[in-house]
């Protein structure tokens, strides 16, 4: 059964009649309602159409946070064929909310990287809801050194509210692995390009989506810190998050107008929960044509358009 959003009533109650014509038609006691199903679905398709056409940051994230927006496993299974996962960080444990590992890419041998939310009770827990501690950022580091002693690109795909906040990983150093692993990213010798499927969370997601090609889901968000979380900060009030949302401009169109991101891959109607498939073809197409812009820049153009892109944020502005 398809999750709705609050905002997508409109929506829900077209296609909730259209389900109910359906089911009276199969037992018989309907005749002659497809023209009537066909008009629903018709302005179901229109509705939807005009509210995503002018959602408001606060409604972006709710899509980008939707429990059946595809994440890291499903976008791996698709674009990634021989995937072989790497585990541990060879210091203290293996920490699954960073899944990385090495396969190809439409034929392109690649190192990839990404946190993982999880889809149900059982994953959420297992993956810690895609927030790492120290152990992930540091596997992550482990993978770009391999990618760069096998001049591997490497592609991260980026869905987290944050790193892991618990006293735990503070005790192992959290911002210190963090710190390490956006270094790591920003000094590889190879092209790396990352895209953030979902939630862009602070630095837990500059860790790894620091990259020479920053992408970003139509519908995704990418802040320095959640909207909730800023307005408990600003307001002293978490309710006034869709305040925050607006104001901190964490959207991708935001972000391209002001330079921080370089691209904005668009999403099926609906978002990339309505049509997962479509949705991840579109970005496999993106990364391919970053990954494309590199072919035969040598190591030091590579980390050169790299620092370059990260200092001119906000020059212009």
């Amino acid at each position: 059964m398809r999750t709705f959003l609050e905002f997508e009533k409109p929506v829900a109650d077209l296609q909730g009649k259209v389900q109910e014509l359906r089911a009276m038609a199969e037992k018989g006691d309907a005749v002659a309602v497809g023209d009537e199903i066909s008009r629903l679905e018709a302005k179901a398709g229109q509705a939807l159409a005009e509210i995503y056409a002018k959602l408001t940051p606060w409604q972006k994230t709710q899509v980008a946070r939707h429990p059946d927006r595809p994440h890291f496993v499903e976008y791996a299974k698709r674009l990634i064929t021989d995937f072989t996962p790497l585990a541990g960080d060879r210091k203290f444990a293996e920490d699954q909310a960073i899944i990385a590992g090495f396969g190809r890419f439409r034929g392109r041998p690649v190192a990839v990287m990404g946190q993982e939310k999880g889809h149900d009770t059982e994953t959420r827990l297992r993956h810690n809801f895609g927030m790492a501690r120290p152990e992930g950022y540091r596997k992550a580091v482990r993978i770009m050194e391999l990618a760069e002693r096998f001049s591997l690109p490497v592609i991260a795909l980026v869905d987290t509210a944050g790193a892991y906040p618990g006293i735990d990983a503070e005790e192992r150093g959290q911002a210190e692995a963090i710190a390490r692993s956006t270094e790591a990213a920003l000094g590889l010798g190879t092209p790396n390009v990352s895209l953030i499927i979902g939630e862009g969370g602070s630095g837990g997601a500059i860790a790894i989506a620091t990259a020479n090609r920053v992408l970003m889901m139509e519908h995704s968000i990418y802040s320095v810190i959640s909207p909730e979380g800023a307005a408990s900060i600003l307001w002293r009030d978490g309710s006034r998050a869709q305040d925050a949302a607006t104001n901190m401009k964490i959207t991708a169109q935001d972000l391209f107008r002001f330079g921080v991101i370089d691209e904005v891959v668009a999403e099926p109607m609906g978002g990339a929960h309505r049509d997962p498939e479509a949705a991840i073809d579109a970005a496999g197409n993106a990364i391919e044509h970053a990954l494309a812009s590199f072919e035969g820049q040598s190591e030091a153009d590579i980390k050169r358009q790299r620092r370059e892109k990260f200092l001119a944020i906000g020059r212009s502005l």
